[in-house]
């Protein structure tokens, strides 16, 4: 009997030998929604280009002005247009395809719910009318801390019908880091739930929540929705269940009139210190990108797809692929509340199959494990309603794109490789499926309307075939408009390293690397300072140190990530304990939790070193690269500015057989 991995790892190997290229499906390419690559030269001016996108969407009034950018970094889009974004994801779509189905839901037990636009629409309006009975007005901050449930784009929704901007905190977030967001945003109310289902067990939300808002004075309510049924304490005065409050509510309510500026919501992106930074991002502009990227990048076909973007919508990928952008275009989607094992490999192909998913979206953390598990579980399921397929979160190596296009699909699918950021709130760099050949492990090129470049320290363009920082060179309608109550650190962090004022220059630098082959396409090398990828998640290594040296035993930490086959990067910590504490094993696991009770499982160190000293410039600064060296068993850079050279040869003979979670 043949060895399926080793026969999927033979095809891939000789694909990758032969430098293959992809160029569109001959039957996908005549149907697509882009057929031309003169969309390029039509988007060369792109405010006239996004002006005519705008067309497509309800106005209560529509724009005097495309782009206002007189005072740079701070972009107006659709200047003084009015509307309500939720309009555009329900209210148009009801007397046409009220009865066509939003959300097809699966919970990890096995519980399904198929979730119209018109009732989704009902929903939302029950929930904003509840909301408004709680005491939220328009401009009013409302924190979201829930599981991958119906009723969590139901929340987002029914904050931006009543104008309340939204700061949804990932479900599996900490206290702390929920209690951190809920206190910069000063939020009104949160809405959370009992619990949620993950990997077989229930997460206790409501515990989490409840240690956040002890220390949160701006909370004034807690809706609780029941989803695991679990015990939970109920405060009285303050918490609320939702099932005593929403569902008697009246099945319609007007929605607010808003700016095209005003605050749509806000989202906490790990920072380079230890305060998260809140970025902003607005209404019609927003509206405008998601919308017309996720039709565009994913050849969307409102009456025939089906599609599933498998993120939680606690990310932006949620926010602006599972919840506004599908609704807008008035999609079919899929949402799964679980993990994609559970309770056996091949949960995710068993919800292709049953639903007749069209159009797969996952990150290349998830395809890298599949890998892993081998092609025995795809190849269980009729996975031949598929026709599109795409990646996000982080670049993607070329073995497991291959894998992604031989064993899922079928070497008939494309794949649309996205670059983007919290901050860009929008796809950025991507295939236009219909018309680019694409290379696997290239995000290829900007999407139509966007400037991109890869510039050297000074800020030059780099010549093709060269590699750098890169940048984004023109405003584009989703971009984050500034970080929470800081608009200084927002300067600082985006646009001051590249930017010349003095000659009205404005340079976005999005902190990652990059370089562009010969023929200008795009290959993204991962970031370039001290954030960490991990699986997808940006993680900051200041926020996993200041979390292990908060334990007792901690004198110093230095963190810093590694490159992991299966989750991009690998969160590898080295800690100098205090006094005569001895490190073991058992330390090694309180301090893994530590930082997950302090952050969340996903910051938890994959390897913890103890060492009696990190390794420091004289003047006091430690040489992460030296540790990232280490730690990837490559040969070590110039110590020769070290204080403690020693230092270094203990550490790599203490990392060598030290232990690491799988």
């Amino acid at each position: 009997m043949s060895d399926p991995h080793r026969d999927v790892t033979s095809t891939i190997e000789a694909l990758l030998s032969e430098g293959r290229e992809f160029p569109p499906p001959e039957q996908f390419a005549p149907r697509a929604v882009v057929s031309s690559p003169s969309i390029y030269d039509e988007a060369e001016n792109f405010e006239d280009f996004w002006a005519r996108q705008a067309e497509q969407f309800v106005w209560r009034r529509p724009h005097r002005q495309v782009l206002d950018w007189s005072n740079p970094p701070f972009a107006r889009w659709f200047v003084d247009a009015k509307l309500n974004i939720t309009e555009n994801c329900l209210d148009r779509h009801l007397q046409s395809a009220g009865d066509k189905v939003a959300y097809y839901w699966e919970g990890e037990p096995g519980d399904r719910r198929a979730v119209t636009y018109a009732e989704l629409h009902s929903e939302v309006c029950r929930l904003a009318n509840a909301l408004a009975d709680l005491g939220v007005t328009k401009g009013d901050r409302v924190a979201i801390y829930m599981g991958m449930v119906p009723e969590l784009p139901t929340a987002l929704l029914a904050c931006a019908r009543i104008g309340a901007p939204h700061s949804v905190v990932f479900g599996g977030f900490s206290s702390e880091a929920l209690k951190d967001r809920i206190r910069d945003a000063e939020c009104k109310v949160l809405i959370t739930c009992d619990g949620s289902w993950r990997n077989g067990a229930a997460f206790p939300l409501k515990e989490y929540a409840d240690a956040a808002v002890s220390e949160c004075p701006s909370i004034e309510k807690v809706l609780v929705l029941r989803r695991t049924g679990q015990d939970v304490v109920m405060t009285e005065g303050r918490d609320v269940w939702w099932h005593d409050v929403v569902p008697g509510q009246p099945a319609s309510r007007e929605a607010t009139e808003m700016d095209s500026e005003d605050m749509l919501y806000m989202l906490y992106t790990s920072g380079t210190t230890a305060r998260p930074k809140g970025i902003v991002h607005t209404t019609a502009g927003y509206m405008v990108g998601t919308a017309v990227t996720h039709r565009f990048i994913f050849d969307i076909k409102p009456e025939s797809d089906v599609y599933w973007c498998a993120a939680d919508v606690g990310w932006v990928t949620g926010h602006s692929y599972i919840v506004y952008g599908p609704l807008a275009n008035g999609c079919t989607s899929v949402m799964y509340e679980g993990v994609p094992n559970y309770p056996d490999k091949d949960r995710f192909w068993d919800i292709v199959e049953r639903y007749k998913v069209s159009i797969l979206y996952t990150a290349p953390t998830t395809i890298r494990t599949m890998i892993r598990w081998g092609p025995e579980f795809p190849e269980k399921h009729d996975l031949s309603s598929l026709r599109l397929l795409g990646t996000v979160g982080e670049p993607i190596n070329p073995e497991a794109w291959m894998w992604y296009h031989t064993v899922i699909g079928r070497e008939r699918c494309p794949i649309v490789d996205t670059w983007w950021q919290t901050e860009t709130g929008m796809i950025m760099i991507t295939p236009l499926p219909g018309i680019t050949t694409t290379r696997p492990g290239s995000a290829t090129f900007p999407f139509p309307g966007v400037g991109a470049d890869v510039v050297d320290d000074q800020g030059r363009s780099v010549p093709l075939g060269g590699g750098g920082y890169l940048t984004l060179t023109r405003p584009w309608p989703a971009m984050l408009r500034t970080l929470y109550k800081d608009p200084d650190r927002y300067i600082e962090t985006y646009w001051s390293r590249f930017s010349d004022p003095s000659t009205n220059t404005w340079v976005y630098f999005a902190g990652d690397g990059a370089k562009r082959d010969d023929d200008g396409y795009f290959w993204l090398l991962g970031r370039v300072d001290d954030v960490m990828n991990i699986s997808g998640h940006r993680i900051s290594t200041l926020e996993v140190e200041s979390a292990l040296v908060d334990h007792p035993m901690v004198a110093e930490a230095a963190v810093i990530g590694r490159a992991d086959e299966r989750t991009g990067q690998a969160i590898a910590a080295f800690v100098c304990l205090k006094g005569d504490a001895q490190g073991d094993e058992a330390l090694i696991v309180t301090l893994r939790d530590h930082v997950a009770g302090k952050i969340g499982k996903i910051a938890r160190p994959a390897s913890i070193v103890f060492t009696p000293d990190l390794p420091k410039t004289r003047s006091g600064k430690i040489m992460r690269r030296l540790l990232k060296d280490v730690s990837e068993s490559r040969q070590l850079g110039d110590v020769t500015t070290l204080a403690n050279a020693a230092v270094i040869d203990d550490i790599t003979q203490r990392a060598a057989t030290a232990s690491r979670e799988d």
